[in-house]
């Protein structure tokens, strides 16, 4: 069980907020999927404020989602403070979370990201206001630091502490490693032990063992998934699953991933319609395809295509190729082993 505030969820994983991937069509198979709490992509505050009707869209929650955070990003501690009002007031999220670890300079040139992971004060004063200012749970996911030589975790986890946050995401990576490097547990462990506020450790978490190591390493109160679970939602579902009663689940069949990627799209068209939607299940294809049998034809295919049945014929070919490949596979492994007693 993880509780933030008063918002109880059913288990401790936790879906990270990434940008261009956790819109609703992914974020209700992620919850479909047993994950305990879904966050929505990053929005501007600036952009609520101006009511820009995409940001504004991207602020509708479904009531299947929930428990569901929503994630501001901002500099400025009117504009921020002014959206974390909003957000309270016209939306069913139940949490409300600052962005303090985007690493993109678009997005640090404005005094926001990853840039507060410099100065604690400054996140002392912007989340008090932002926790003032809302009923629903306000939280922090952040970076362990700026650089190698700015590593301020403990101090800046303690400020959102002591302003009124009710709980802090930490990535265990500095701005400056991007994604790239290994994740720093070491300093998840240090924050969950400087705080009494729930700490959930996000960073290196590609499948269940390493999310319970994650958990046993550090002591955190949940773990957060990202890319491990791009084109992977089973990884959210076998990690539950793992955590709780200790059994591995097998991965699952070509098949079963390509039922799921073509509900994935078809709720993207329903979100976006289906010339937006299509192009932009591209790079989930690629994910959804990453790691079958003979897959790479069949990625390039769907790069090309607009539509949504092109796409569909392709998959269903894919699929019946495959499952003809694996039983050609699984008889030729029993004629041999058959071949072996006699």
């Amino acid at each position: 069980m993880l509780k933030i505030g008063n918002v109880a969820m059913n288990n401790n994983v936790v879906l990270a907020p990434m940008a261009g991937v956790c819109n609703p069509a992914f974020r209700l198979i992620a919850k479909e999927f047993g994950c305990g709490l879904v966050c929505a992509e990053m929005v501007s505050d600036k952009a609520i404020l101006h009511g820009n009707t995409r940001t504004l869209e991207m602020l509708f929650v479904d009531e299947r989602e929930k428990p569901l955070s929503l994630q501001i990003f901002g500099g400025d501690k009117e504009s921020l403070v002014e959206a974390v009002k909003f957000v309270d007031k016209n939306t069913n999220a139940d949490i409300i979370d600052i962005n303090m670890g985007c690493p993109v300079p678009k997005v640090t040139k404005c005094d926001a990201g990853a840039r507060w992971l410099l100065d604690p004060n400054k996140i002392y004063e912007m989340v008090s206001y932002a926790a003032d200012a809302a009923k629903k749970p306000v939280t922090v996911k952040m970076r362990i630091g700026w650089d190698d030589e700015h590593i301020y975790a403990v101090e800046n986890a303690q400020a959102v502490e002591r302003a009124g946050g009710a709980a802090v995401s930490v990535h265990g990576r500095t701005r400056e490693q991007l994604y790239t490097g290994k994740a720093n547990w070491d300093i998840l462990r240090d924050v969950k032990q400087a705080v009494n506020i729930p700490v959930i450790g996000n960073g290196d978490v590609f499948s269940p063992e390493d999310a319970k190591k994650l958990l046993e390493h550090t002591n955190c109160d949940g773990v957060m998934i990202g890319r491990g679970a791009l084109g992977n939602p089973w990884m959210l579902y076998r990690t539950v699953h793992y955590l709780t009663t200790g059994e591995l689940l097998a991965d699952p069949t070509p098949a079963e991933k390509i039922r799921i990627a073509i509900l994935h799209m078809d709720r993207l068209i329903d979100l976006k319609g289906e010339s937006v939607a299509v192009r932009e299940m591209r790079k989930h294809l690629a994910w959804y395809l990453k790691g079958l049998p003979d897959s790479a034809q069949v990625k390039n295919s769907v790069m090309d295509l607009t539509a949504r049945a092109g796409v569909v014929s392709v998959l269903e070919d894919y699929v019946n190729t495959v499952d003809e490949l694996l039983r050609q596979e699984a008889e030729n492994a029993s004629g041999a082993g058959e071949a072996v007693v006699h």
